[in-house]
């Protein structure tokens, strides 16, 4: 049977990324204006796997010790990542948001989202955001202390929300975690674009 045909009953989408605009460029290209030097930093010093270490559950105050006591030169340069935090949101993907209100609207699917997200600072982002709310369920991998690509958090969402794999499609913009969510059977779209997102939607009979 072609993907197209099988009934979508339930969607799980990523946030940052897919839903949200986040970037830490947003914020230390006001601070780091050689853009060499701050793509080095950001490669170097606040690495993606720093911080998906506090996405997976470590505390904000662990992380930035840790990172302190081998990089003290940068001391103001490492607090300014959570401090300024909220700096790294541009805002909604309107695209993919307007998306999510048609879905919401249409209530043909469960809704829910899956993201890779600190505990400490999620709950800020449910200030911010209204349409964080539209969700029939969400798990945020700070609270969970694990977090995507590892199959465990795959399982919570799973098995909490009573989804079936093989009528529930996951959308993301990390091709890792899309490979993941496939070894455990679950449809996946690997996001790019509102547009493209859009367009494998209406392929596949989910929206018109």
């Amino acid at each position: 049977m072609e993907i197209n045909l099988i009934e979508i009953k339930n969607i799980i989408f990523d946030l940052g990324g897919v839903l949200i605009d986040w970037n830490p460029d947003y914020m230390y290209k006001k601070i780091i204006l050689d853009d060499s030097k701050r793509a080095w930093f950001l490669e170097n010093i606040c690495t993606p796997d720093w911080n998906e270490a506090q996405d997976g559950g470590r505390l904000i105050k662990e992380a930035n010790e840790l990172l302190i006591s081998k990089h003290p030169e940068y001391k103001e340069l490492i607090l300014a990542y959570y401090e300024r935090w909220e700096e790294m949101l541009n805002g909604p993907i309107t695209g993919t948001v307007e998306i999510l209100n048609e879905l919401k609207e249409n209530k043909k699917q469960g809704l829910y989202a899956l993201t890779n997200w600190s505990a400490e600072t999620f709950p800020r982002a449910l200030e911010l955001f209204d349409f964080l709310h539209w969700f029939d369920g969400r798990v945020v991998s700070g609270e969970e202390k694990t977090r995507k690509p590892f199959k465990e958090i795959y399982d919570i969402i799973l098995n909490r929300f009573h989804l079936d794999p093989s009528n529930t499609l996951f959308i993301d913009d990390n091709l890792r975690n899309i490979n993941a969510a496939k070894e455990v059977g679950i449809i996946s779209i690997h996001f790019q674009s509102p547009d493209q997102l859009r367009n494998e939607l209406k392929e596949k009979k989910i929206i018109d």
